[in-house]
């Protein structure tokens, strides 16, 4: 009874003790890679935890309520890299604050009110690159105190209070700055003076993101000169007359990249007009991009012609409905159209073009053919196209075609002209298309079933076209051409079967992915010969592999992904799970790999397989076959006689009493029209009259057939009739009652049996019955014969014979017979 009471004395002081520790000494950060990467992100932290590994090099602390650091708050870390200080409620940092971090790369202060920064808060970080300082408060630019850190390459400055985008003296001692984020701030105007830094900066590196913020003016000028990477202008501008102005102030400058737009849903312009941006013409610019603009003139591009010497145009997320023609004769290389809509494809003819992009857009169905001899990419994804009599180099004017990307559209009809129109021996429709190396036809409704369809792609190194379809779920070979193939996807294309012969030319193919098919083994026989190191099978209704294929598997996979298949984790299967546990270090997830059957094994990983359960003992399988056997043979012996028993049992029963029947007819369904009209009418109704036992009449409801034919049936009949005919001799239930008869027969000494032949039954058919054939061809039986003398005959033998054993007087049968002749004569 004493114990309970001590442990209770001694559990309350501990859990006082550990009660008053803090978080940090549980250590309670999450290992992501030991001893290099630790995540300590919101765990009410108030410090620096002490018991992190000195060589940690990523330390995520964000939201933490750390609000203060002190000099050398990380002199433990040295060898940091990246640090994450996000949303750690820090108001003040001290000078020397990363003193030491030599190493550290990347710092992220993400959401904190800072208050207090001190002027050597970021010292003692020579290899810093990147700092974010995103949402700090930040008021000026001018008091930030970085002008030391001579490695840095990017500032993010966005979403402060930041509202002069004058750049200090000491952006001139940056020499590797490549990006400065001041978007999202109170920026308003921009002069002169406020650029003149930039003049010293180093040319066509410095890329400025000014986006969100309200600008109303730049002075004319202020750019003059001056060369920059990249301007990113998106959201500013309250009108289009603000942005004409503006645009206006950019006179000058030269850059190679300008991007113009808006973000949806912020500062869309009302009444967007052309002359917006006729300021264009006064930069030099390389490449332009523009998007997003909700009442853009889709029918008037003239600003493009202020651009006819860039080499980039892109377009994306315009309405462009009424756009036809674009320039001719400038000298574009890469034109991208993305998000956009149209009315009608437009008319392209444009000689320098080299890349063509056009994805994502809506409104148009069709394509329209382009002139662009020098194309090498093109790019028409997800446009909803149908696209007919694809792919001739008369449709997109050029032969120099490298990449060419169908994926995601209605119906691409790659085999429209050649196996419908013409016959399966046509020439290929990529015949012109000798220089492509990349296709995607993904998604594109196509039904593979000309064979030669990829003939002509000699230079072709990645194929791509999931989500199509192969005649009768076979994939053939039909990539003869394709010798320089390296990567091939065919996902999700409904194979259940893969030709032998499929991947023969493929020699230099690596990388393939034949998942979220339906095929049922994992068949290595058609990758013997290949060089592949990636294979993915996941996702099909792969059972096992056959252990004689397996010895085919190319030796130089290196992953070979098999998960979400119906595996079968039986003894029969045990060459292939056993090649499983040996290969499981190429298999991408082995340990998610799941038993499906048996019902047992259901949902355990294949892995826990062992052989061992299928190594019984030869004699533990022998008495377990030789009893299997026993029973099975004595089941059936039940089985079979169990009727005879029933019969024998019933004789045993009735033997001495009177029979109710004087025969039970035995006969097919098939001929119940004679045995109704002739056999019953005949017997029943003549005199003397005989009493027949009919299934279909006598038999009782909701007694089993079999219990009925043995009760009912024989034994409360003197006599059995068996109608024979083709059809009896066809029937199983026939038989059966028929091989009940014999035994009836052989237990009954007075019974009797008697055949009647309804028709000519062919010696052939009636041969398969023996038994059957034998008590014919040895008795005497009756033969039924259609005319009136046959007719005669055949009731006076059939009642001769139900009388044996009938108790009847002599002189009444003699009378009767006698009056039934001349009834059955006269009808």
């Amino acid at each position: 009874i004493m114990w309970p009471t001590r442990l209770a004395g001694m559990l309350l002081p501990a859990m006082a003790f550990l009660s008053c520790l803090r978080p940090e000494s549980w250590d309670p950060c999450v290992q992501v890679v030991p001893n290099v990467t630790y995540q300590c992100m919101e765990l009410n932290l108030y410090k620096i935890p002490d018991n992190l590994p000195t060589s940690i090099k990523n330390l995520d602390l964000s939201f933490n309520p750390l609000r203060h650091l002190g000099s050398h708050s990380f002199s433990n870390f040295s060898e940091l890299q990246v640090l994450d200080l996000s949303r750690c409620e820090i108001q003040k940092i001290e000078d020397d604050a990363y003193q030491g971090l030599k190493h550290l790369s990347i710092l992220i202060l993400t959401g904190n009110p800072i208050q207090s920064l001190a002027p050597g808060a970021f010292s003692g970080l020579p290899s810093l690159q990147t700092l974010v300082a995103v949402e700090t408060n930040l008021a000026s630019l001018e008091d930030f105190p970085i002008r030391h850190l001579k490695t840095l390459k990017e500032l993010n400055v966005a979403h402060n209070l930041i509202d002069s985008f004058k750049l200090p003296d000491y952006f001139s001692n940056l020499p590797n700055l490549e990006h400065l984020d001041l978007s999202n701030n109170k920026i308003r105007n921009i002069y002169h003076e406020d650029l003149q830094v930039l003049h010293q900066m180093p040319s066509f590196k410095l890329s400025l993101d000014l986006s969100l913020n309200p600008l109303d003016f730049i002075q004319p000028g202020a750019f003059e000169k001056i060369k920059l990477h990249e301007l990113t202008l998106r959201s500013n501008f309250d009108s289009a007359e603000v942005m004409k102005t503006c645009i206006q102030g950019l006179a000058g400058l030269k850059i190679n990249r300008l991007i113009l737009g808006e973000f949806k849903n912020e500062r869309t312009i009302v009444n967007f007009n052309k002359s917006a941006l006729e300021g264009l013409c006064n930069l030099t610019i390389e490449e332009f991009r523009i998007a997003h603009f909700d009442e853009f003139p889709g029918d008037d591009l003239g600003f493009l012609n202020c651009l006819p010497e860039a080499s980039t145009i892109s377009l994306m997320g315009l309405y462009l409905d009424e756009l036809k023609i674009f320039p001719k004769g400038f000298k574009w290389q890469y034109l991208n159209l993305s998000k956009c809509i149209f009315e009608h494809f437009p008319t392209l003819e444009l000689t320098f073009l080299k890349q063509f992009v056009f994805t994502a857009n809506k409104g148009i169905t069709t394509f329209t053919k382009v002139n662009l001899p020098n194309l090498e990419f093109l790019d028409l994804s997800k446009n909803g196209l149908s696209y007919k009599s694809c792919c001739s180099h008369r449709d997109f004017g050029t032969t120099q075609l490298k990449h060419l990307n169908l994926s995601f559209n209605n119906i691409i009809s790659l085999d429209f002209q050649h196996s419908t129109l013409k016959q399966a021996s046509d020439f290929s429709v990529f015949l012109s298309l000798k220089n492509l190396l990349y296709l995607d036809i993904s998604y594109t409704n196509t039904k593979i079933v000309f064979l030669r369809i990829f003939d002509g792609l000699i230079s072709l190194q990645v194929l791509k076209m999931a989500g199509n379809s192969f005649q009768d779920a076979l994939l053939p070979n039909i990539f003869r051409d394709l010798t320089q193939l390296t990567e091939l996807d065919l996902s999700q294309c409904q194979l259940e079967r893969v030709s032998q012969e499929a991947f023969g030319s493929l020699l230099r193919l690596q990388v393939l992915n034949m998942s979220h098919n339906h095929l049922l083994s994992l068949d290595m026989l058609p990758f013997k010969n290949l060089s592949l190191r990636v294979l993915d099978c996941s996702f099909n209704r792969i059972v096992a592999a056959n252990g004689q294929e397996l010895q085919h598997f190319p030796s130089n996979v290196t992953s070979l992904n098999l998960n979400q298949n119906n595996f079968a984790c039986v003894c029969e299967h045990m060459r292939f799970l056993q090649w499983v546990q040996d290969h499981r270090h190429i298999l991408v997830g082995a340990e998610h790999m799941m038993c499906e059957k048996p019902l047992a094994m259901q949902g355990v990983p294949v892995l826990s397989f062992r052989n061992a359960t299928c190594q019984m003992s030869k004699t533990i399988i022998s008495v377990s076959v030789l009893s299997v056997l026993v029973v099975s043979v004595a089941a059936v012996l039940v089985y079979k006689f169990y009727f005879h028993l029933m019969l024998l049992a019933g004789c045993k029963k009735y033997g001495k009493g009177e029979s109710t029947y004087d025969a039970f007819v035995i006969y097919s369904s098939h001929d119940e029209d004679w045995v109704r009209n002739e056999l019953v009418k005949n017997l029943e109704e003549g005199v003397p009259p005989f009493q027949l036992c009919l299934h279909y009449r006598d038999f009782i409801p909701g007694v089993a057939i079999a219990a009925n034919i043995i009760q009912e049936g024989f034994h409360k009949s003197r006599k059995v009739i068996v109608v024979v005919s083709r059809h009896f001799i066809q029937s199983r239930w026939c038989l059966f009652e028929y091989e009940i008869a014999q035994t009836w027969q052989f237990l009954s000494s007075h019974a009797g049996i008697i055949f009647i032949v309804l028709q000519k039954v062919e010696r052939s058919l009636l041969r398969q019955q023996v038994e059957l054939y034998r008590l014919l061809s040895r008795n005497t039986y009756l033969e039924w014969e259609d005319s009136v003398l046959g007719r005669h005959i055949f009731w006076r033998r059939l009642r001769k014979a139900l009388l044996d054993g009938k108790p009847w007087s002599p002189e009444g049968t003699e009378d009767a017979e006698s009056s039934q002749d001349e009834a059955t004569t006269s009808t």
